[in-house]
């Protein structure tokens, strides 16, 4: 979408810097409506501001030529596979595309080539039955192969946390690695 009024928006680097049109980069904002923190937590609050005020989202996104922002997923879920940073969301929309599928999930796993590999955690609606080359080709034909899950599970469910969100941390730990 495009930017409310009031408030400023920038797409950045590790560094800080702004990132070009088009290039993924932290979404940050800074304005008069904001958020002032988080409620009894004052340190998750500071590490959300940087020193000139701006919040940084933990979202990665990127800006169209027409100036529409659109968010590639979120930076503490990214993987890097072969020296590539993978952003998980994009895979699972693909996957999410396919008929037949109730729930997709993709997480970075250890890969002695590549350092991490994406593997893609499914649940099928009932009735569907599918196999991994299925997945493959629904994401092989969509995006670049790089992108494209090493491994792919059928699960009857996904495990999930108290508020109900997917359990990456779980997911990590059953799959070899953990993950903050």
């Amino acid at each position: 979408g495009k930017l409310a009024p009031f408030n400023q928006l920038r797409l950045v680097d590790d560094n800080g810097n702004d990132v070009p049109q088009g290039e993924k980069g932290e979404l940050v904002f800074h304005g008069k409506l904001l958020f002032s923190g988080y409620w009894n937590n004052p340190e998750a609050s500071k590490a959300m501001f940087d020193e000139n005020g701006w919040v940084h989202s933990g979202d990665v996104a990127y800006f169209d030529k027409d100036g529409f922002c659109y968010i590639a997923g979120r930076k503490k879920n990214m993987f890097i596979s072969g020296g590539e940073n993978i952003f998980p969301q994009e895979i699972e929309d693909v996957i999410m595309g396919i008929t037949g599928i109730l729930e997709a999930c993709v997480i970075g796993v250890p890969d002695i080539k590549w350092g991490e590999v994406g593997k893609a955690l499914i649940v099928l609606a009932p009735g569907f039955e599918m196999t991994k080359e299925d997945i493959i080709k629904a994401v092989k034909d969509n995006l670049s192969t790089i992108k494209v899950p090493k491994y792919v599970s059928f699960m009857n469910e996904i495990p999930k946390n108290a508020t109900g969100k997917r359990n990456l941390e779980e997911l990590h730990k059953l799959f070899g690695q953990a993950k903050d």
